[in-house]
């Protein structure tokens, strides 16, 4: 059986890591390149790098600092915000990421997620889907939704589950499915949402939006069937650590790749 990951997320703004409750009310949590040599010592999978507000202002990434940070890893490293053509990924893959993530540019142009997968390979390209549940359905529904950066973003019309299918189709290896509605809130994974897209399609799903505690990283795995776990608030605040979750989740049975860094209890 495949290990699951834990897999720490920069939100950065302004070249700073942020984070805050369903997009809003963004609190300063440190330097990213800083924060990347600290979990790769601690043992964590992969890293993840958004800059958060680059499609909402209509600019690319911030390249240097993303290059400063690749510098810091030795595990692979997705890298997403901004990026609107091959060449941009291109640029992206030179500055050390290992993965590319899209969600707003894949929205607009589906053929995007082709392109750089011929180019760069399935494995090199992710889907980011920022979903948020419709209310008032008969049966659960979740709406992809762009421009998230800086707020609640734009609708789509696009159905969360639809869009995970037709997104592999086109050649997405990866898919980061991100509750809106669970983001920050440190209330738990939406398990229904991530059931529903780990269900539907045939590669790993990355759940975020949502972790409070280690519990809801086990649910995330076992009940939302999640292949990993993002999280941001709870090991940025040092409330846990890469060590303590894997240890949590192997205790309970859950297959990870164990670290020997230490952490405080």
């Amino acid at each position: 059986m495949l290990t699951k990951r834990i897999i720490p997320c920069l939100d950065v703004d302004a070249g700073r890591v942020v984070k805050g409750v369903k997009f809003l009310e963004h609190r300063d949590a440190g330097d990213p390149v800083e924060m990347a040599a600290f979990y790769d010592s601690e043992g964590a999978d992969e890293l993840v790098f958004y800059d958060i507000t680059a499609s909402a202002q209509g600019r690319g990434i911030m390249l240097d600092v993303v290059s400063r940070t690749a510098e810091q890893l030795f595990i692979p490293l997705t890298v997403g915000g901004g990026l609107r053509t091959v060449e941009d990924m291109n640029r992206m893959l030179k500055a050390g990421a290992d993965k590319i993530s899209i969600n707003t540019a894949a929205v607009q142009i589906p053929e995007l997620i082709r392109q750089g997968a011929e180019a760069f390979g399935s494995q090199c390209i992710v889907l980011g889907m920022d979903a948020q549940r419709v209310a008032g359905s008969s049966t659960p529904r979740w709406e992809v939704r762009t421009h998230t950066g800086s707020g609640g973003g734009r609708p789509t019309g696009l159905d969360a589950v639809e869009w995970a299918m037709r997104a592999v189709e086109l050649g997405a290896g990866e898919i980061v499915v991100n509750s809106m509605d669970a983001d920050g809130t440190r209330e738990g994974y939406d398990l229904e949402l991530l059931r529903s897209i780990s269900r539907a399609v045939s590669v790993p799903v990355v759940a975020s939006g949502g972790a409070g505690n280690l519990e809801h990283m086990y649910q995330a795995v076992v009940q939302g069937e999640a292949d990993a776990v993002l999280a941001a608030s709870i090991f940025h605040f040092r409330e846990y650590f890469i060590a303590q979750a894997k240890e949590y989740l192997a205790q309970r049975g859950v297959p990870v790749r164990l670290t020997t860094a230490s952490y405080a209890k």
